[in-house]
Parts: structure tokens; C-alpha cells; sequence
């Protein structure tokens, strides 16, 4: 039975050293992804570049990462848990997002395809890693709400601190010795591959790896690749076999969308109703640091009694209080106009932004069976992916057809109460039941893990 561990949720070296993982590759999402690449892409790398070719060039490196590693992180979870590998795919993709964000601070005016290219590895790498990383979470000894959040929230201060120091690098070069804001740019972008290398050493020396899925008797003799595709193709057919699991997936496909939508054109959105860019960035590390309490804090509700009645807040529950201060953030950007109103919305992402993430996160990995769970959270990892493809796509679409960016930011409300309502239709303790089944009969040579009982919906 898992222990419910108290204060953060690390009450070992292991479960410590699993969500410094998290302390250690946010800075690659705050540094590289969110504030510094971006401008340096755009101001320097592509600077050459007619009209807003740099910004769709950009895009298109993002996309084809995110769709690199969609595409393989299946067949590779599937590989790691049939061959007891997890740990070593997960520094195979951490080396190879190190190595690449490394060799992104070597790039400079007219590299654009390399910088492209090196930004697609880096994506990949990042992503990938943390397919692997996931799946390690439903197997240590401890709560996985309190652990998932406790990493989550881990993350929010190591990328913080790291993007605090890059912005004081980039905005006052000659304070720091650094001759222009190129090189302190070149500089930070090092820096978050020294910390991502670095901050990983624990994980890789405590975390134990998880025994191997027994080998089936119809994948005996196949080589890993071919072993991969038919767990691939066998992994989609039992994911059908839990239909709670599968109905999360499908809630949190809708609200992931909404959610990734809002962090990725929250900038965009706000310099075109006014704000300033010095405003912008600010918010932007004030949700960082804001975000930490709040995701111990959001993490800690499920098991809690509030309210006269003394109810229950569960998982489901506190995720449904998530998505309705999401809803309100959607109503509220609609009508904002002054900076103090995206300094206030700011604060509502950051109140909700980590909890909700890491209690989806903790959820699917106890509706998940265990010997399936790199398998399974690599379709959770995918699914993540390509739910950051419709949400900007909606926003962009509706802000050309209305001519403006107002009714684009209401529209996410399809994702946050679709969400909601596939999430309505999830009966947790029964996908609970399910997962536990499986790994029972697993344990015992008796039933195969797809054809667990499963209680109704």
C-alpha cells in the first residue's frame, strides 16, 4: 500500500531526487521556450529575414519537435518498460536537449537553420525526457499527488531563479561583464544546459529503475523496434480496456489544449491590447514565483474537508475548482484593457497553472497500471502535444474572422467546460480498481493487463 507521505510529499532521497528533475529542466521551458530564445531567434538569428518570416520559422521548429518526439515517445516507452530502461532512455533524451541547448548558444545572425535545427533537437529532447521522467512517478514509495505537485513546484523555483539571473544578464550585459546583450543572451542559453546537466545527476544516482514488464509470449524473439510496434499497436487496444482512463484522456486533452493556449499566447494577447513588454516580463516571472506556494498549496487539497458540510475536496474535485478559475481568466482577458488587469489575471494563472498540471499528472498515473506506465504516459505525453496544436489554432482562426483577439481568448471556453464535462463522466475509484486488478493479475501469472475487470463509469 503507498505510503502517504506528509510536508512536500519527499520524504526519501529517492522521491527528492525524482522532483529535482523538475528543478533541473525548467529552466530549458522559462529560459529557451518562454522568454529569451524567442527574442534572440527573432532580433538576432533571423534578423535577415523579410516580414515576420523569423516568428513563422520559429513556429515551425517548435511544431516539428513536439511532433518528432509524438511520434516516437510511444514506440520508445513501449521498448522501456519491456527491456528495464527507463532510467537510460531518460538520459538519452536529457543528454541530447543538454547538448543541443548548448549548441544553440554558439548560434548567431544568419544561422537560422542551424539554430532551427538545434531548437527541433532540443524540443525533442526535453519532451522526451519527460515521457520517462513521468512514468517513474507511480513507482516510488510515495503519495503521487504530493510528490507530483512537490515536483511541479520544484520547477517553478529552479526555472525561475535561473530566468531571473539570464534577464538581469540580457537587460544589463556590462553589469555582468558580458560586452553586448548577444553574448549575455549566448551566455543564459549556456547556462540553462549546464543547470539541466547538473540538477539531473541525483535522479540518475537515487531513483531506482522500475523491474521490467513481463515479457509477452507473442513479442518472444522480436527485436526491440519490432517489440516496441507491437506493444504500440497492443498498448491501443488496452487502453481501450479502461474506459476511465481513457475518458481522462480525453477530458484532459480538451483542457490541456485550453490551458497550453493561454501560456503560449498570453504574450501576443497582451502587447495587443496595450501592455508593455517590461510588464509582460515581469508577470511572466511573478508567476513563476507566485506559482510555487500556490502548486503546494493546490496539491495539498485533495483529501482535505472544506465547506460547512465538511466535504471532501478529491483529485477530481480540486481539478474542477482549476478549471473554473481558468474559465474566469478566459471571461476576464476579454475585457481587459489595463496593465494592473494583466498583472490580476497573471496571479489567477498562477494560483491554478502548476496544481492542476501535477494533479493530472498524479491522477492518470493511479489510473494507470504500473508495468504499463511508460507505455500509457507516453499517449499521455502525446495527447499533451498535439493538444497544443487546436487551442492556438481556434484563437488564430476566430481573431481573423472577428478582427480581434478579444473573442479569441473567450473562445477557449470550449476547452475549459469540454473538459469539464468529460471529466464529470470519470469514476476514479473504479479506474483505480482497474489498474490495481491488472497489476494484481500481472503479479500473479494470471490475467494479461488488458483484460483487467473494470468497474462502470
Amino acid at each position: 500500500m503507498r505510503e502517504r507521505v506528509s510536508g512536500l510529499g519527499l520524504g526519501s532521497p529517492a522521491t527528492l531526487a525524482w522532483a529535482l528533475y523538475d528543478w533541473a529542466n525548467s529552466a530549458f521551458a522559462t529560459t529557451v521556450v518562454a522568454a529569451v530564445f524567442p527574442i534572440y531567434y527573432e532580433s538576432v538569428i533571423g534578423a535577415g529575414l523579410p516580414g515576420n518570416l523569423a516568428s513563422v520559422y520559429f513556429g515551425y521548429t517548435t511544431a516539428a519537435g513536439l511532433a518528432l518526439v509524438a511520434v516516437v515517445s510511444p514506440v520508445l516507452g513501449a521498448i522501456a518498460d519491456r527491456y528495464r530502461a527507463k532510467k537510460r532512455f531518460l538520459a538519452g533524451f536529457a543528454t541530447l536537449g543538454v547538448l543541443a541547448t548548448a549548441g544553440l548558444s554558439f548560434t548567431g545572425e544568419g544561422d537560422v537553420l542551424l539554430a532551427s535545427g538545434l531548437f527541433v533537437l532540443a524540443n525533442a529532447g526535453f519532451v522526451g525526457a519527460n515521457v520517462f521522467y513521468d512514468s517513474l512517478l507511480g513507482h516510488l514509495d510515495a503519495d503521487p499527488d504530493r510528490l507530483s505537485t512537490a515536483g511541479y513546484a520544484l520547477g517553478y523555483l529552479g526555472g525561475g531563479v535561473l530566468l531571473v539571473v539570464n534577464l538581469a544578464w540580457v537587460l544589463s550585459p556590462a553589469t555582468f561583464g558580458f560586452p553586448d546583450t548577444g553574448a549575455a543572451t549566448r551566455a543564459a542559453l549556456l547556462s540553462v544546459a549546464v543547470w539541466w546537466a547538473v540538477f539531473s545527476v541525483p535522479l540518475f544516482r537515487a531513483v531506482p529503475e522500475p523491474e521490467a514488464d513481463p515479457d509477452p509470449v507473442d513479442e518472444r524473439g522480436y527485436g526491440p523496434v519490432r517489440a516496441g510496434f507491437a506493444r504500440l499497436r497492443r498498448t491501443a487496444g488496452e487502453i481501450r480496456e479502461y474506459p476511465d482512463l481513457l475518458m481522462f484522456l480525453g477530458a484532459f486533452l480538451l483542457y490541456a489544449d485550453g490551458i497550453g493556449t493561454i501560456i503560449r499566447m498570453a504574450s501576443i494577447y497582451g502587447r495587443e491590447v496595450g501592455i508593455g513588454q517590461t510588464q509582460i516580463i515581469a508577470a511572466l516571472v511573478l508567476v513563476q514565483f507566485l506559482g510555487i506556494p500556490f502548486a503546494f498549496l493546490f496539491g495539498s487539497l485533495p483529501g482535505r474537508s472544506l465547506g460547512p458540510g465538511d466535504v471532501e475536496v478529491t483529485t477530481k474535485r480540486a481539478l474542477y475548482l482549476g478549471l473554473a478559475v481558468y474559465t474566469g481568466i478566459s471571461v476576464g482577458g476579454f475585457f481587459m484593457t489595463e496593465p494592473w488587469q494583466f498583472w490580476a489575471l497573471a496571479v489567477a494563472v498562477a494560483t491554478v497553472q502548476g496544481g492542476t498540471q501535477a494533479l493530472s499528472r498524479s491522477l492518470y498515473s493511479t489510473l494507470a497500471p504500473k508495468g504499463k506506465s511508460s507505455e500509457f504516459f507516453s499517449f499521455f505525453s502525446v495527447s499533451s502535444k498535439f493538444a497544443g496544436i487546436a487551442g492556438p489554432a481556434l484563437f488564430a482562426a476566430v481573431g481573423q474572422l472577428t478582427g480581434s483577439s478579444r473573442f479569441s481568448i473567450v473562445s477557449l471556453l470550449v476547452f475549459f467546460l469540454g473538459g469539464a464535462a468529460l471529466l464529470s463522466r470519470v469514476d476514479v475509484e473504479a479506474g483505480q480498481r482497474a489498474a490495481r486488478e491488472a497489476e494484481a493479475g500481472a503479479a500473479e501469472g494470471g490475467l494479461p493487463a488488458g483484460t483487467a475487470g473494470v468497474g462502470e463509469p
